[in-house]
């Protein structure tokens, strides 16, 4: 009989490489990323652990061939089960002083990939009937900062799309379900590539491994949850804030923006 196929963006690693991991005993897998070494890495790993076949599509999801080619193969695979919309990245630094391509970027990557992506395997899977879809947000969705406008926003906009895709499906009576995922900060490879010091953003009880992140996520799949905050503290958190008035809100956000800003600018003095 064949396994239900898994599709996987950010699959090369932290956690999409998670989610993969965690996948693969019920799973085969279409693994999706620029660093084919990194996916091809993987799947040895993954078919020699669980026998999972695993196929590796490198693939640019901000160019526009690359992103409908991965779009085609998604609304044309019978065994299509399940989509994690996971590739993305973030910049530090305020949103004028960035780099334009960065910033055009990040929407391309974090929106048009998203929009593309599920809008072909919703296509496939409301017509079954059957499958799910993830959309890794961000705790950034709820509580804003300085120095990644934009970031926020995507993050923002991911979890307000996916709110809107749940009424729709709800509202035909699909069993196809989706999950916007929104994890706070997680050890992975993320805030080295933005040049972040994780030191300086968080204590460690705020942070979270990859492996927590993706096994709440799945937990929520199965209760067929909206909403995935991982972390009772940052449930906590989105939670009252969420409640505030709008000025109390963008109070606190402002305070913990400055906050973060004189520990970036100390970091940067002492490097």
């Amino acid at each position: 009989m064949d396994r239900p196929l898994a599709a996987i963006t950010g699959a090369s690693s932290g956690i999409g490489a998670t989610f993969a991991r965690k996948l693969a005993p019920d799973h085969d897998l279409l693994l999706i990323a620029r660093r084919a070494d990194r996916l091809e890495q993987l799947a040895g790993e993954l078919l020699s652990q669980y026998g999972s076949h695993c196929e590796c599509l490198k693939a640019d999801l901000t160019e526009e061939r690359d992103l409908g080619i991965v779009a085609e193969r998604l609304e044309a695979e019978a065994r299509l089960e399940l989509l994690v919309n996971n590739a993305g990245f973030g910049t530090e630094g305020r949103f004028w002083e960035a780099g334009f391509a960065s910033q055009e970027g990040m929407h391309k990557l974090h929106v048009m990939a998203t929009i593309r992506l599920t809008h072909a395997a919703l296509r496939n899977m409301v017509a079954r009937d059957r499958g799910a879809i993830v959309n890794v947000a961000s705790v950034a969705a709820f509580v804003r900062s300085a120095r990644s406008a934009s970031y926020c926003a995507t993050k923002s906009w991911m979890a307000v799309f996916t709110e809107a895709l749940y009424l729709e499906l709800r509202g035909v009576g699909s069993k196809v379900s989706v999950q916007a995922l929104c994890p706070g900060f997680t050890y992975s490879e993320f805030h080295d590539v933005a040049g972040l010091d994780r030191g300086k953003l968080a204590s460690p009880a705020f942070w979270m491994t990859a492996e927590q992140v993706v096994e709440s996520s799945l937990d929520g799949l199965r209760r067929s949850k909206l909403f995935v905050i991982p972390g009772w503290r940052y449930r906590m958190l989105t939670s009252i804030l969420s409640k505030l008035p709008t000025g109390w809100r963008l109070a606190v956000e402002t305070a913990t923006s400055k906050a973060r800003e004189r520990a970036v600018m100390t970091g940067k003095a002492r490097a």
